[in-house]
Order: structure tokens, then C-alpha cells, then sequence
């Protein structure tokens, strides 16, 4: 107090000479004051301008929390050539599981958050882990540099990533769903790879394709409470509401489109026989790599993170030649390439104290950061036709047979992919997968029909929720 008390007094002292100094002054000719006055001003603009330069030199370091590893995302070359154009900006990675282990991953950081440790970019895996977050207040609203730099989310990216009418994230890579086909097993069969089709076309290409040897197709779920994009198929062909609750947060099961997967996956199962049957897929544990690379199933819905293994692998080693078909549409509803979809959600800590730099490196990783990466397509809609092709190509050339992969179908579906609207998790979410997947199993071995099922999972469903 002491100290602060002296402070004060030797600045009005200060003051006072100033004020007098003024005072004695103004007998000066005109010239010299307004020599003076010159001086101080170009002074005082040198200052200025130090100043403004030493503020866009300050040198900050951001800290970059994510689960994703130096092998699958290749941050030494990402992170170098944003600094390399940005010098005042440092990028410390925090990589929180070397296996990539997002479950891992998200309970490091939370305890990260808990500890009060300093954060500035926070990168999630899933749409969840993203909005549950958001809903903690670990992430900050974005939308004021978004504005500020004039675009639209939706426009400029695959994926929303918009959140009770704020955007807290950008979206990096885009890993919607589609199908794996066999050409050899289409040519057999004098079929052509779709470049769009139907679920009703989907089951009859299944149904042609099915021979004593193999199954016209595959679905890996549900199981172990996951995998619940197989009891989605003809939901996810939806923009909104294609999940099993809807964005108002109730239930979703009396939708038209939940009977017909079900519907579907009944009769391709048992009347077509042209479905692995799902007790075969958990009595042996059975997988979709196999399924297709052993040639036992001609068609396979699953995300693009294949693209990776779609040329072969030591362990997966490739024997046919590979295409790739859009993800079916529902017949008459006028939507078509929607698709379940993947990405990384790349927000700005809350607590950060250094957003804006924060934002310029999600933004700049989303857009030309994902081009230099080179690991993944990325959801920007800014790539050229040259980059798409040669992400594409860089891609297919880490596997053993590139050469077998039909480049175009793959290039066709994933540039005509779209994202259904985000539809943010609710609290129970994961009881609610559980009981899905035990009341899709009593329809199966034919316990009861689609219309219990449906009634069973309105009334299980709507008690979860309200009891959260």
C-alpha cells in the first residue's frame, strides 16, 4: 500500500511539471511551438508505428490438443508449413494417444481441462464428443471470426458443424460412408458399378449377386451397442432427423425411413438370403475387411476411412478390381448423396488466451493445411480438381495394388457426398443404443415382428429420455 501511495504521489509530481513546463511556453514564438509540435507528432507517429509493428511481430504459443498420431496425420510436415507461414505463431502438439485411441484421448483431456491446464485447440473425433463438450463450456463460440472473414460455414464446407445456432468448430477431413463393390463379382453378374441408385436397387444388385460361394452383401452391426449405422441405413439417406432422436431431442422411431432399414434388413436376411446371416456375423466374429478382401461378400457398406486399404495390404491383400458406389438414396424423396459421415471437429478452448491465433490455425488447417497433410479428403469445398486427384492419388499409393482401384468411382462419390444436419447427443444416449440393438435382435431370430419392435423401442426410448 505503502509503495502504491509513493507511485501516486511521484506521478502528480510529474504532472505538475508537465502543466508548468506547458504554462511557461506558450511565450514562444509561433515557429519554434510549431516546430515543437512537429517533432512530437512525428514522435509520437514512430511510436505508433513501432508499436502496431511489435504487436503483429509478438511471437504466441498455441497448444494443440488432439488424438490423432504423427502416422495418421503427418503433423510434422502440417505444423511446419503453417509456422513456416505464420512466424509468429508456434504450434506446441500435445498428442494425448500414440495408438490414436480417441477414447483415450478424450479422458486425457478432460483431465487436462479438470487440472486447469492452459489450451488453445482442442480436436474431437466424433459429432458427441464434440457437442458434450460444447455443452461442458471447454469450447468457444467462433462465429465473430467466421463473420469477420465473410463466409458461410455451410457453403465453404461438407460438414455443419453448427450447434444450437453457433458454430464452435470447423470440420478437417471428409469420411462419408459409400459401398465397396467387386467388379469382378458385378461383371459375373453383367452389372455396372452404380454412380447413383436406390435401396431398392441396392438389395436387387444384393439379391443378383448372391451365389453358393458368397453373400451379395455385408453389414458389420449392430453389436456390442455400436455399429448402429446398420439399423440407420434408410435414415441416413435423410438431411435431417437421420438418427435415432431427433434435433428437438425426442424420439425417432415412428420415422418412415427406421421401418423401412428394418424392413430391409429382415428381408434380405431372410427371404433373399442375400445378407450374411447376423447370427454367422457375431457367433464368429466376423469383420468387414475379411468379408470383402476374402471375396465372401460382394457389396459393403462402410466409411471411407477404407481408402487406405481400398489398393490391398500386406495383411488384406487385394485379388479383384475395386469400385466404389454412392451410398443409396430413398426412392421419391428427392435427396440424394447424403450420407453418414466422419470428420475431426476443430475448436478453440474457452479458456484460451489466444483465440484469434487459435482460429487462424483451425481455419488454415481445414482449408490449405489439409492439402499439405495429404492424409485424408478434406471437407473443404475449396480444393481444386488437380488436389482432389492428387490427395486421392497420394492416398491409394501407400497401398499394394493402387492400380486396381477404379480411381473415378471412388472421386465421383466422394465429391457428390453430403453431411446430414448435425443432431446433437443427448443424455442416454448410449442406454438407448443398447436397447436398440436388443430389441433389432428379437426381430431377428424371430421373437416378434416389426410393428412390436417399433412400439417396444417408442415407449423404452421416450422413458430413457425423460428419466435423463
Amino acid at each position: 500500500m505503502l509503495k502504491k501511495k509513493y507511485w501516486l504521489a511521484v506521478l502528480a509530481v510529474f504532472l505538475m511539471i508537465g502543466i508548468l513546463v506547458g504554462c511557461n511556453s506558450e511565450g514562444d514564438d509561433t515557429a519554434s511551438s510549431a516546430e515543437s509540435d512537429d517533432t512530437s507528432t512525428e514522435q509520437i507517429n514512430q511510436e505508433d508505428t513501432g508499436q502496431d509493428q511489435a504487436d503483429q511481430e509478438e511471437e504466441v504459443t498455441i497448444k494443440f490438443y488432439t488424438f490423432g498420431n504423427e502416422a495418421d496425420y503427418n503433423w510434422s510436415e502440417t505444423i511446419g508449413a503453417f509456422e513456416e507461414s505464420n512466424p509468429n505463431i508456434n504450434v506446441d502438439l500435445i498428442v494425448l494417444s500414440e495408438k490414436g485411441d480417441t477414447q483415450e484421448a478424450m479422458q486425457k483431456l478432460d483431465l487436462a481441462a479438470a487440472s486447469g491446464e492452459k489450451m488453445d485447440v482442442l480436436m474431437f473425433s466424433d459429432p458427441a464428443g464434440y457437442a458434450e463438450r460444447v455443452s461442458l463450456g471447454m469450447v468457444a463460440p467462433i462465429d465473430e471470426f467466421i463473420d469477420a472473414e465473410g463466409y458461410k460455414v455451410e457453403e465453404e464446407y461438407k460438414v455443419n458443424t453448427i450447434l444450437n445456432g453457433q458454430y464452435y468448430a470447423l470440420p478437417g477431413k471428409f469420411n462419408p460412408w459409400y459401398v465397396l463393390v467387386n467388379k469382378d463379382q458385378l461383371a459375373e453378374a453383367n452389372l455396372e458399378v452404380p454412380t447413383e441408385w436406390t435401396w431398392e436397387e441396392f438389395m436387387d444388385y444384393a439379391k443378383q449377386l448372391t451365389t453358393d460361394e458368397r453373400y451379395g452383401t455385408y453389414f458389420h452391426g449392430p453389436q456390442g451397442g455400436g455399429w448402429m449405422e446398420y439399423l440407420k441405413l434408410a435414415l441416413s439417406s435423410k438431411n435431417e432427423n437421420s438418427g435415432f432422436i431427433k434435433a428437438d431431442g425426442t424420439q425417432n422411431f415412428g420415422d418412415p425411413m427406421f421401418r423401412k432399414t428394418l424392413e430391409m434388413r429382415l428381408q434380405m436376411e431372410k427371404e433373399d438370403q442375400s445378407a450374411t446371416p447376423y447370427t454367422d456375423i457375431l457367433s464368429q466374429k466376423l469383420h468387414y475387411r475379411t468379408q470383402f478382401f476374402n471375396q465372401d461378400a460382394s457389396l459393403v457398406l462402410i466409411g471411407s476411412w477404407m481408402n487406405t486399404q481400398l489398393g490391398g495390404t500386406d495383411q488384406f491383400p487385394l485379388n479383384f478390381e475395386v469400385g466404389i458406389a454412392p451410398y443409396p438414396t430413398n426412392e421419391g424423396s428427392g435427396e440424394s448423396g447424403y450420407t453418414p459421415v466422419t470428420t475431426d471437429y476443430m475448436s478453440v478452448a474457452s479458456n484460451s488466451e489466444n483465440k484469434e491465433a487459435a482460429y487462424k490455425f483451425i481455419r488454415w488447417y481445414t482449408t490449405e493445411g489439409q492439402i499439405v497433410q495429404g492424409k485424408n479428403i478434406p471437407s473443404w469445398n475449396g480444393v481444386s480438381e488437380d488436389d482432389f486427384a492428387s490427395i486421392v492419388d497420394t492416398i491409394l499409393s501407400d497401398t499394394n495394388n493402387p492400380e486396381k482401384v477404379d480411381k473415378d468411382s471412388l472421386i465421383n462419390v466422394l465429391k457428390n457426398s453430403k453431411a446430414s444436419k448435425l443432431i446433437p447427443p443427448v443424455a442416454g444416449q448410449a442406454e438407448i443404443y443398447e436397447v436398440v440393438q436388443a430389441e433389432y435382435e428379437k426381430l431377428i431370430y424371430g421373437e416378434q415382428d416389426i410393428d412390436t419392435t417399433i412400439e417396444n423401442l417408442e415407449k423404452q426410448a421416450a422413458e430413457i429420455l425423460e428419466s435423463n
